[in-house]
């Protein structure tokens, strides 16, 4: 395997809605580049970059995966991304670790909700983009229609270098408008083609989108802005330059036009990302300096010290894990030790490699600028930086999006329940949008996505890698009770049974504390009527009888218990007998302290396009939401608002259903509010419901 230095890299992610073809045009792109010896279709389930089994079983791509294509003595890295919004990170994560944006738009739909969210990110990561308007061969593909969406929302510097010939079934190649040319395409997929002049049916519709295209770059340059006043035109060579120079700037984004599945276009798209978008060496990567914390740019040369980042990692159970990373300075090789600066800790580099998809080729090293891997590191995951020890400079992880959905996971065997923790600790590693933890107020093992559907084909996932088959329910609600209001209650315990007894006595007064205070208990004992040794006791006994609640079987919380009176045999009381009468106690004043449920608010921000927003704030309001303001942002609309945790549970489902996908939303916890009256009854009875079901099962 050839080891290719900085300015003869290409690192481009291909990031788009999904449905537009990017694991198609990857595919394509590798058989021409003669990477593979067929061409790999994703109905099929033969491309390259989806090699998993759940992205082949669901034909779409749902993790971010890398290949190469050799090409005119470079190397271009692609890293085909999903386009669903449940796995939008794994693109944006892509993203920063490129050089460059490919966006791929399907030319029936033409911008998709997805590809708004890709072209944010790389424009925050200034990356230059290229633009494929793709599958033009599918009936109702327009190219006016796509780039007039395409203008609409990114500006008028999406500019087309290349027309269509023919649309739809006729599509048959393209007219090159940089080298006025027409590039006609075989038919048999082989992406052979024949360039000749343009027919003369076309010239005058060449001609003119030409003249944009030279008036767009002319407006890059103050140079070739005046030429272009002088002459009213530019040549060959300055619009040769222009076009290069103003797209590695991000200032134009030129549009090309391919069929991925007919092998159209394809070539040509090659080419182009050799010309117009930048290497490494082009581009320094962004770090930051350890002993100053101040911003610095790292320059992709292999004579500085190595130094790498961690982008992304592969729990594979035959494998091991496999860590990707982009080699940022200096030169990495093979069965060497190095230095994780993130951690400080160092160890072992085994072999590296060049992945293909799921194909590994070992390599002895990978110099800077270029995308590698490596099996079997123990400490280093996702966001570490690892190099030279003397190494001041680390990069920072990217900061990948918070869960919104949670489902409680039980295993379907008890033999599997040791299995779960290990088999979801190392898909986290591989997916860090995932989530898993103990809810200490529920007893639940809570797995927590970005949807529905990630957390489906993370359930996959376990079966299909470990072998460990789960249920998935809704998660309980962690309901709370308190009291509001304050009262004096007794509690006594007495039992003779032959010998020694029991007894404890106590009175309690308890009183409300604000939301969040949990429990207090305070000792006002005076003159020994309870021995100082017996009132942990009575704290023992209020606490647990708490924690099993008094309405509905929930925590009760947000109180104050103070222990004030009681009195004790001198035989017969002990410590048990203490707990005994602090539950009782706690009960006695629970029938008077006016006990009421709590419910858990939720913080939640939903974004969708601006023309569903008043059908959305209508659905929160009917789920007792307080609508908290609405901000504009382009084509799109920021929804705040904070809704009872109950009323969100199946909210993706309706929110996908109400936007066409094209909505999504982030929600945290914020407070326990009282639950409505109406509703504290019907909470009850499922809780006695529980209770009864679970008394069947012990029986």
């Amino acid at each position: 395997m050839k080891v290719y230095d900085a300015p003869s890299i290409r690192n481009v992610s291909f990031v788009g809605h999904s449905g537009s073809g990017k694991t198609q045009l990857a595919s394509t792109i590798l058989f021409d580049a003669e990477m593979v010896n067929r061409l790999g279709q994703v109905d099929d389930g033969t491309t390259v970059t989806d090699f998993d089994e759940e992205a082949i079983a669901r034909k779409h791509t749902l993790s971010a995966s890398l290949a190469h294509a050799e090409w005119n003595k470079h190397k271009i890295n692609i890293i085909d991304t999903p386009g669903m919004a449940n796995f939008l990170s794994e693109a944006q994560a892509a993203l920063q670790i490129s050089d460059a944006a490919v966006i791929v738009v399907d030319a029936v739909a033409g911008v998709e909700v997805q590809t708004e969210k890709v072209w944010n990110t790389a424009h925050e990561f200034s990356l230059p983009r290229l633009l494929i308007l793709n599958r033009l061969d599918r009936e109702r593909a327009s190219l006016e229609r796509a780039l007039g969406s395409l203008q609409d929302v990114f500006g008028r510097m999406v500019v087309p270098v290349q027309l269509p010939l023919g649309e739809e079934k006729s599509f048959q190649g393209v007219i090159d408008l940089v080298s006025m040319q027409e590039l006609v395409f075989e038919s048999d997929g082989s992406g052979k083609f024949s360039a000749q002049e343009i027919q003369s049916e076309s010239t005058e519709k060449a001609n003119a989108a030409r003249e944009i295209l030279i008036e767009a770059i002319a407006e890059t340059d103050d140079t070739l802005m005046e030429k272009f006043f002088e002459t009213g035109t530019l040549t060959q060579e300055e619009l040769n330059e222009g076009l290069k120079t103003a797209t590695r700037a991000g200032l134009v984004f030129p549009l090309f036009c391919t069929s991925a599945t007919l092998n159209i276009g394809i070539q040509p798209v090659l080419e182009s990302i050799l010309t117009y978008l930048p290497s490494p060496a082009d581009r320094p990567f962004s770090g930051v300096d350890r002993s100053s914390n101040e911003a610095v740019m790292c320059e992709a040369k292999d004579s500085d010290p190595y130094a790498a980042f961690v982008w992304k990692t592969i729990a594979d159970p035959f494998a091991g894990k496999i860590t990707m990373f982009r080699a940022v300075s200096g030169s990495l090789k093979s069965d060497t030790t190095i230095h994780n600066l993130t951690k400080d800790d160092s160890e072992r580099l085994g072999q590296l490699m060049i992945l293909q998809g799921k194909t590994q080729a070992n390599v002895t090293e990978i110099k800077a600028g270029d995308l590698g891997a490596v099996a079997k590191l123990k400490n280093t995951h996702t966001g570490d930086t690892f190099g030279d020890k003397a190494n001041t400079v680390a990069f920072a992880p990217f900061k990948y999006a918070e869960t919104v959905l949670s489902y409680a996971v039980e295993p379907k065997s008890r033999g599997d329940e040791e299995k779960i923790s290990t088999a979801l600790q190392r898909l986290t590693e591989e997916d860090p949008t995932i989530q898993y933890h103990r809810d200490e107020k529920t007893n639940e093992l809570l797995l927590s996505g970005q949807g529905q559907l990630h957390i489906e084909v993370t359930v996959a996932k376990l079966k299909r890698r470990f072998g460990v088959e789960v249920n998935l329910n809704l998660p309980r609600i962690p309901y709370r009770e308190t009291i509001s209001t304050h009262t004096e209650a007794h509690g006594r315990h007495k039992k003779q049974s032959g010998g020694h007894g029991q007894f404890g006595d106590c009175k309690i007064r308890v009183e409300p504390l604000e939301r969040g205070a949990e429990f207090e208990f305070a000792n006002e004992i005076f003159g020994g009527s309870i021995p100082r040794q017996f009132i942990p006791a009575v704290e023992k006994g209020v606490n647990e009888a708490r924690m099993k609640g008094f309405l509905a079987g929930y925590p009760v919380v947000d109180f104050k218990v103070t222990v004030f009176d009681g009195s004790f045999h001198a035989v017969d009381s002990n410590e048990l007998s203490f707990k005994m009468a602090g539950r009782l106690a706690f009960k006695d004043a629970m029938t008077r302290a006016k006990p009421t449920i709590l419910e858990p608010i939720m913080n939640v921000e939903i974004y969708a396009p601006n023309e569903f927003a008043g059908d959305l704030m209508g659905d929160l309001n009917s789920r007792r939401g307080r609508i908290g303001g609405m901000e504009p942002r382009g084509a799109m609309t920021s929804i705040k608002a904070q809704v009872p945790m109950a009323e969100m549970l199946t909210y993706e489902q309706q929110l996908t259903s109400a936007t066409g996908g094209r909505g999504s939303y982030h929600m945290e916890f914020l407070q326990y509010e009282e639950v409505p009256s109406h509703l504290q009854g019907k909470i009850i009875a499922a809780s006695k419901g529980e209770g009864s079901a679970e008394s069947e099962d012990e029986d």
